[in-house]
């Protein structure tokens, strides 16, 4: 009897483990030329270090995300298939539908085990968890300080790594992610 309540235990917890992970909220899937996916999800809030720079887990919402990764299918030659982006700049304004209140954070590049190499930062949101929210991603690229362009890249993709673009989202509904922890 004993070994049934243990084995009854292990398994609740490998659930419960196994839905923590797996929850998540995709916003939206956009692609750039010259090959750039971008998947913005709102995330499980999470400890994020350094924690000066970074919302604590118990004052989040939500862990807003833009995966930013080459295109399999149409990644720039030498580009390692859906590696990593780096160096762009993506911010998010976070706006409340119901009552126009608005939250703008920059995201920062971030480590994990379950996205690897990802932009994000955690919020709280600009209202009550179950209200719907507009959700704005600015992308821009390096500046020529941050990213130097060889020539190879400037003649067959131009004079930056991608063009400036925004993607706004309406409707978002982020409730169950801010019921949800790790």
């Amino acid at each position: 009897m004993i070994e049934i309540a243990k084995l009854s235990l292990f398994i609740l917890f490998l659930t419960k483990a196994s839905i923590a992970l797996s929850i998540e909220l995709v916003i939206g899937t956009e692609r750039l030329d010259p090959g750039i996916t971008f998947v913005f999800e709102g995330a499980i809030k999470d400890h994020v270090i350094p924690t000066a720079h970074h919302l604590a887990e118990d004052q989040t919402h939500v862990h807003i995300e833009a995966r930013a990764n080459w295109s399999a299918d149409k990644a720039p030659k030498g580009a390692s298939d859906e590696g990593f982006v780096a160096y762009l700049n993506i911010s998010a304004t976070v706006t409340n539908e119901v009552t126009g209140l608005s939250t703008f954070i920059d995201l920062l590049p971030h480590i994990n085990l379950i996205d690897n190499y990802h932009y994000a930062r955690n919020i709280t949101l600009p209202g009550k968890p179950h209200e719907t929210y507009t959700v704005e991603f600015s992308i821009s690229p390096p500046s020529l300080q941050a990213l130097a362009l060889h020539r190879d890249w400037i003649e067959n993709h131009g004079k930056a790594l991608a063009e400036p673009v925004r993607y706004r989202y309406e409707k978002v509904d982020f409730f169950a992610i801010t019921q949800a922890s790790r």
